[in-house]
Order: C-alpha cells, then sequence, then structure tokens
C-alpha cells in the first residue's frame, strides 16, 4: 500500500479472550484496586441466564454490589442517571457491562457520572467535558457485531429533546474487554447473523475508507477473515464455542479498525434508516455494504479488490485476474447475504423491503426514501466515504437497495 502522510492510531484497551476469559476478572479488577463493581445489563441479558453465568464464574472472589437491568434498547441519559445514584448508594468502585450496544453506551455514561461527580450527564455534554481517567470499567459484549467495546464515543438519548447525545472522549474507552464465547451462545441466528454483518461492515468501510492506514488495515482484514470462516459454520452449529471465539474477536478487530479509520456510506445510511424507521442495525449494514463497494468502486477499486483475499481465501483470490477482483468482492457478499438469508429461514433479510415489522409490514416503506435520502446529510458518516453523497445519490442508492438491483455503475457521479 501507498503510506499515508500523516495517520493517529489509538487502542488502549487490554482485551482479555478465551473459553475461560470471565474467570480472569475478579484478577483483572482487583490490578486497578477494584473489588466492588456495579453490573450494567438489560433484562433481555438476564432473563437468558448470562449474569448467572457470570457470578458463576467469578464466584466469591468478587463481590458484586448491585446489579442494574433497566438499560432500554436505546440508551436514556435518564437511565444514566439512575444507575449512576445506584453506584454511589451501594459503594461500588467500578462498572462490568454485560450486553450489546445499548448497554455498552449506557455504562460508558454511568462512568462518566460515578467518576466525576454530579446529578446528571447532562452536565457533562459538549466536546471535551470528560478530561480525567475515569473509575474502572470492563465490558462484556453479549453480541458479535457493534464494537463498542473499542470505541471512545457513548451516543445517549434525550428523550425530552428527541435528541441523541454523542459523548466522545479517550477517557470512555474501557480498561477491559472481556470476549468469552458463552456470552454470544444464546443468541438467535438471525440475530448472531446480523450483528456478525454489522462487524463485516465495520471492517470493510475502515479498510476502503479515507482514513485508513496500516494500523487499522491489519484489524480490519484479520476480522474480515475470522468472519468468512466462521460465521457460516456457527450458524449451522451454534454449539461451535471457538467459531463464536472467533467472531468475538472478529467484532473487537472490526471495532478498533473503524474507531481509527472511520466509516462511510453505509453508516450514514444505516443510520438514517434506524433513525426514521427503527429498522435493526445489523440488518441496515448487511444489505447496504455491497451497494456501498458499488457506489466507491471507481475511486477504490484496486483496494476493495484486496478484500477478496480474507473474503474468500488465498486460492480464490490467486485465481481471479486483478481487474475482476472487486466484482468479485460484491458478489461474495451479495452471495454471504443468500447463504444466511437461507440458513434462517428468511430472517436474514436481503433487501430493504424484506424488513418487516411483527404485522408483515416493510419497516422501510418506499414512500419515506426521499425522507431518509434528505436526511442522511445530518449524519457524519458521510465525510468520510471517499466518494461524495448528496441526497440525490442516496437516493439511487436507496431505491435499488430496496428492491434489490445492483446499482448501475456507470450511474454513479464521477467527480
Amino acid at each position: 500500500m501507498i503510506m499515508p502522510d500523516f495517520y493517529d492510531f489509538c487502542c488502549r484497551v487490554r482485551t482479555v479472550s478465551g473459553n475461560k476469559a470471565l474467570e480472569e476478572i475478579p484478577g483483572l479488577l482487583a490490578g486497578m484496586n477494584s473489588r466492588r463493581p456495579l453490573i450494567i445489563t438489560d433484562k433481555g441479558v438476564e432473563a437468558v441466564g448470562l449474569i448467572t453465568v457470570l457470578k458463576k464464574a467469578v464466584g466469591k472472589k468478587l463481590s458484586i454490589g448491585a446489579v442494574f437491568d433497566k438499560v432500554p434498547v436505546d440508551s436514556d441519559y435518564k437511565i444514566v442517571d439512575e444507575a449512576a445514584a445506584l453506584y454511589r448508594s451501594k459503594k461500588c468502585d467500578s462498572i462490568i457491562a454485560v450486553g450489546g450496544g445499548s448497554v455498552i453506551d449506557t455504562a460508558k455514561g454511568v462512568n462518566i457520572v460515578a467518576s466525576l461527580g454530579g446529578k446528571s450527564l447532562l452536565q457533562y455534554q459538549g466536546a471535551g467535558a470528560v478530561r480525567q481517567k475515569l473509575n474502572p470499567m470492563a465490558i462484556i459484549p453479549t453480541t458479535a457485531g457493534t464494537g463498542s467495546e473499542m470505541t471512545l464515543v457513548a451516543v445517549i438519548a434525550d428523550t425530552d429533546r428527541h435528541i441523541k447525545m454523542l459523548f466522545v472522549s479517550y477517557f470512555l474507552l474501557p480498561d477491559l474487554a472481556i470476549l468469552d464465547p458463552r456470552m454470544t451462545a444464546t443468541l438467535p441466528d438471525f440475530l448472531t447473523a446480523a450483528t456478525a454483518m454489522d462487524a463485516m461492515t465495520h471492517a470493510c468501510e475502515a479498510y476502503y475508507g479515507m482514513e485508513k492506514n496500516p494500523m487499522s488495515d491489519s484489524f480490519a482484514l484479520e476480522a474480515i477473515g475470522l468472519i468468512s470462516r466462521n460465521l457460516l459454520s456457527v450458524m449451522k452449529n451454534p454449539g461451535d464455542m471457538d467459531g463464536r471465539l472467533a467472531l468475538a474477536s472478529a467484532s473487537t478487530m472490526a471495532g478498533g479498525a473503524f474507531s481509527n479509520s472511520m466509516v462511510g456510506l453505509v453508516h450514514n445510511l444505516g443510520h438514517t434508516i434506524g433513525a426514521l424507521c427503527h429498522v435493526p442495525h445489523g440488518n441496515c449494514m448487511s444489505i447496504l455494504l455491497p451497494y456501498g463497494f458499488e457506489y466507491n468502486l471507481h475511486r477504490r477499486a484496486s483496494i476493495i479488490g484486496e478484500l477478496l483475499f480474507p473474503l474468500a481465501g488465498p486460492e480464490v483470490y490467486a485465481n481471479t485476474p486483478k481487474k475482476d477482483r472487486p466484482g468479485k468482492v460484491i458478489e461474495h457478499i451479495r452471495q454471504l447475504n443468500q447463504d444466511l438469508h437461507e440458513v434462517t429461514a428468511g430472517r436474514h433479510p436481503r433487501f430493504l423491503k424484506e424488513i418487516k415489522n411483527r404485522q408483515g409490514d416493510p419497516m422501510v416503506p418506499r414512500s419515506m426514501l426521499p425522507d431518509i435520502a434528505a436526511a442522511m446529510m445530518m449524519d457524519g458518516a458521510r465525510m468520510h466515504n471517499p466518494e461524495e453523497i448528496l441526497p440525490d445519490d442516496a437516493l439511487m442508492v436507496l431505491e435499488h437497495a430496496w428492491e434489490g438491483i445492483p446499482l448501475n455503475r456507470k450511474k454513479v457521479r464521477k467527480g
């Protein structure tokens, strides 16, 4: 690759991974003078017994101060404030977050309030508000997708003002990421598929994005390879714990990649669809990823072609002419989505029109596409895409993704 003139890479989270990683937590926290953590989770995680698994793993070596299980689907500052008050009342000295993206974002918010003082997270809005080391925090992901354990960001809603607040600071990075396949063993097949494709998208957009660099590339390539080699195996054999551990590692590595290299069009449109139509994020990512490749192809063809190696393996890569590799990458992703669609009996959607609510109606009505195309201008991910994207471009991509029609590359503006 051509070395960038300048890049900035930070990955300071200690990652502990293994089939018995949970058992290491007491010693790791003790090394940070922490012995009384608050566990933050949601009712779904607790209902499937994962908090019981954690408690059994740490045994009597850890004195758990309390368990807070009220985290909603979208993190909310009032919930953050409530959990922070519990942290203080139970004299906790650290946090263990057990869950997906909302739980992790909530835990980051709680750590701000619990560490810095005050009664509300609202006191710490704005750039640069968090300027010092926070209390010890360990994150145990229960999905292999968000990569939030490796990011310096928390997105937390203010439902009174109908906005999502963004908190950004290197001090929001947790001290520990604990990857244990027992924590994803109960994940349904369609959620395993969606979250893994979220991680795949993180890695792919990081690799062909404008801020790619050798460090993030190494994380992204290995993440893509791990997902490609293990996802379908785990889908067909949910008890494949080694495969689940590989997917967890891939998600964390993809998080490290995109938190440094950023994401682009796929997340730009996915964020907007999620905000307006309340569609699961992983479904948007898997559907839109081939279109992100196609839209950026004229600027990033050779770089996209390099992804054929981790996606399909060295033999396919070597036997495919260089000019054909980018197209093969796109074909491979579409085939992966088709395979996931089949193995989940149709619960993994391939097109936007296939995302249905419980009543069987499309969650993304075609009539909403112009509104989504207009609203995507407000999302910051568009700034990092290799090709500029404006509302007319976004509408073109959305219409193709809604029907499941490959993008006509000749219509993509070449600036």
